[in-house]
């Protein structure tokens, strides 16, 4: 198990494979191990990345620092602490927010971003967010099990949410700050001004809105949207074939320039 300390912390990642580099950020709560997957795909002809990031999984649990700039600061050092060159940045709900904030603030640090599911402004038009932070507080494992299993399409596997409670349960109760910044957070004034690429994968059936990357998008210079059929909000789990072909289309046009 390979550990960095950066910012401050401590972070488990996972290092695979010898090519471009692509680094994996998983979404709210869980860890690396949701892009398993992922890795026998890409690791054959990639340097492929998974990291868990503060509060998450195998990594340090700070009570401080729960917000999209620390996280953000946490994975600058983990690129120059690993010899990351220019890694195309993959992640997951809250973990596009940090990609897309790797985009805006660090384009130099990147070759470009994917944003899967991301979550965006959604939060902003859905109140009930503050709801479930209390929900959190007050009954977490009740209100996980209320919650996670609508992440997944109809035809997902029940193991999948079930999987996805215990990491979130494993992982730092620290994180729930994130919802507080999330209601205030809208990243499209500034995608015009975007200097590397960035595009978007959103599973068809997700319960936040394909709508919302579809908007993020057109935002986006050059930006493509692939739409991934019958998954929800965990494409790279729930239909990883489609998920994978997806990806390797988007890295085609990050590295041609022409549409795949």
């Amino acid at each position: 198990m390979a550990y960095a300390h950066v910012n401050g912390v401590t972070l488990h990642y996972e290092d695979e494979g010898t090519g471009p580099a692509l680094l994996f950020l998983h979404g709210w709560g869980t860890s690396g191990r949701v892009w398993g997957a992922q890795l026998p795909a890409f690791v054959p002809d990639h340097r492929v990345v998974t990291v868990d990031w503060r509060g998450c999984g195998r990594s340090d649990r700070p009570a401080e620092g729960n917000d999209i700039g620390t996280v953000v600061a946490d994975l600058v050092e983990l690129i120059g602490a690993l010899g990351l060159d220019r890694p195309v940045v993959v992640g997951s709900s809250i973990g596009a927010v940090f990609a897309l904030e790797l985009a805006l603030r660090h384009p130099e640090l990147i070759a470009g971003a994917v944003s899967v599911d991301g979550s965006a402004h959604w939060p902003t038009l859905e109140p009930s967010s503050s709801d479930l932070a209390a929900g959190l507080r007050e009954d977490r494992a009740g209100t996980l099990a209320g919650w996670v299993p609508g992440w997944f399409g109809p035809d997902a596997s029940p193991v999948l949410a079930d999987w996805t409670i215990r990491q979130i349960l494993d992982s730092g109760v620290f994180v729930d700050g994130q919802f507080d910044q999330a209601l205030a957070y809208d990243p499209r004034p500034a995608l015009p001004g975007l200097r590397v690429p960035v595009h978007y994968v959103h599973g068809e059936l997700s319960h936040i809105p394909v709508a919302i990357s579809r908007e993020c998008a057109e935002l986006t210079p050059g930006a493509e949207l692939r739409v991934i059929a019958g998954a929800g909000h965990m494409a790279h789990q729930e239909r990883p074939a489609a998920f994978n072909a997806a990806l390797r289309g988007l890295l085609a046009v990050m590295r041609d320039g022409v549409p795949a």
